[in-house]
């Protein structure tokens, strides 16, 4: 059997190396590159088109998310694991729009993460076993207490982020290289769909739903 060629994505070497070690200790599995940033990851993808890229949300420049739709935009078949710090559904379903195959929390036992990628090489998708209960959980209670939020674009979620987080427009701007101005709208947008005045709201919104964490 070929091995499952992986592209790791994560913007700390430490942990590509974690990452790296892991991974290689599996037989059939083997790491072929690295990458530290979005633009970076579709640089390299278009390069190699590893079986499987295990991308980290929360990266410099564009960001995991944007990284995800735009590899996907150029190969529909790719196979992309984010792996996050994030454990709530709320990025489980950012991550499944943008076109990942699966979700897993870095908090999750290191087997968890193989077995993700094995899943997902093969063609089907996959959730941390313990977020998709929660997920479950909250479909059946019928609650959804993040509906705005869940309403969000994922470059809106982006931006929803980051002012949460006290980034200002321009930082916003730079770190998502955007135009100052397509921010401002955004903002614009984010404040009619969350019905908020501020971005201190925001901020709220963020922690009442576990996205920011105290």
């Amino acid at each position: 059997m070929s091995k499952i060629t992986v592209m790791v994505v994560d913007d700390h070497a430490v942990v590509r190396a974690g990452y790296r070690l892991l991974l290689s200790q599996t037989e059939n599995i083997e790491v072929v590159a690295e990458a530290s940033r979005g633009e970076e990851a579709c640089q390299c993808y278009a390069a190699i088109q590893s079986d499987v890229v295990v991308m980290d949300i929360n990266l410099p420049g564009i960001g995991g998310l944007a990284a995800i739709r735009r590899i996907c935009a150029r190969d529909p078949n790719a196979r992309i694991l984010a792996f996050s710090i994030h454990d709530e559904p709320l990025y489980v379903q950012k991550a499944l729009e943008a076109g990942a195959k699966g979700y897993v929390a870095k908090s999750c036992a290191p087997e968890i993460l193989v077995d993700a990628v094995i899943e997902i090489a093969s063609g089907k998708t996959y959730i941390d076993p313990d977020i998709a209960q929660r997920m479950v959980l909250q479909g059946a209670a019928g609650t959804d207490p993040a509906a705005a939020l869940r309403s969000l674009s994922a470059r809106e979620f982006d931006v929803f982020c980051l002012l949460a987080k006290g980034c200002t427009t321009r930082e916003v701007a730079e770190e998502l290289c955007l135009g100052y101005k397509t921010v401002a709208n955004y903002i614009t947008v984010l404040k009619s769909k969350l019905q908020v005045n501020t971005t201190a709201e925001m901020a709220r919104l963020a922690y009442q739903h576990a996205i920011l964490k105290n």
